[in-house]
């Protein structure tokens, strides 16, 4: 998956930013499972959501190609990152997977989300994805995760931008992405 980056560290964020950063470094700080890491981080993504400060308007820019990723920090220590994902109508991921607990919140728009479960092979038949849950995720909505079971799909299926914050356990800046495998097998749609 090819989206285009632009970084942005903390000498370049607001001050809202630099808080939701400071929130985020706390509760990875305490050096949780994932599971619970991911619901801490949620809890200190939520309350930034919609807010007209969190972001400079170029951190809100689409690209009418794909959608666009722009880096908003990278902590030193590659213990996570945050990334604001832009969205123009019609633009999707393919069905993926992450590197590590993943925690998003929607903060301008909205995004659809189709959830799956992975199958293996069987009996000679091939391993397939089944949907589990499709979801539209609005403004203000926080969801996390982490793998296993982190399978899934996501898109804007409105007719306005979508603006999106994910928080990665990991260094996106030294990765490039969150995504670990892109899956190429038969799925409910």
């Amino acid at each position: 998956m090819t989206t285009s980056t632009t970084a942005y560290r903390a000498a370049r964020g607001t001050g809202r930013l630099d808080a939701l950063v400071s929130g985020i470094r706390e509760a990875v700080g305490r050096g949780l499972p994932p599971d619970l890491t991911a619901y801490l981080v949620g809890e200190r993504l939520a309350p930034h959501l919609g807010a007209a400060d969190l972001l400079v308007d170029e951190q809100c820019e689409g690209d009418p190609e794909r959608y666009r990723q722009h880096l908003l920090h990278a902590e030193h220590d590659g213990s996570f990152s945050v990334v604001g994902i832009v969205w123009l109508p019609g633009q999707h991921t393919p069905v993926h997977d992450h590197v590590s607990w993943c925690v998003t919140g929607v903060h301008r728009g909205a995004e659809h989300e189709r959830r799956y479960r992975l199958v293996p092979a069987a009996s000679g038949a091939p391993a397939r994805l089944v949907a589990t849950e499709d979801l539209v995720n609005r403004q203000g909505t926080v969801c996390g995760f982490a793998p296993p079971g982190d399978i899934h799909r996501v898109w804007n299926g409105g007719t306005e931008r979508a603006v999106s914050l994910h928080v990665y356990g990991a260094d996106i800046s030294r990765l490039g992405t969150s995504v670990r495998r892109v899956y190429d097998l038969p799925a409910d749609r």
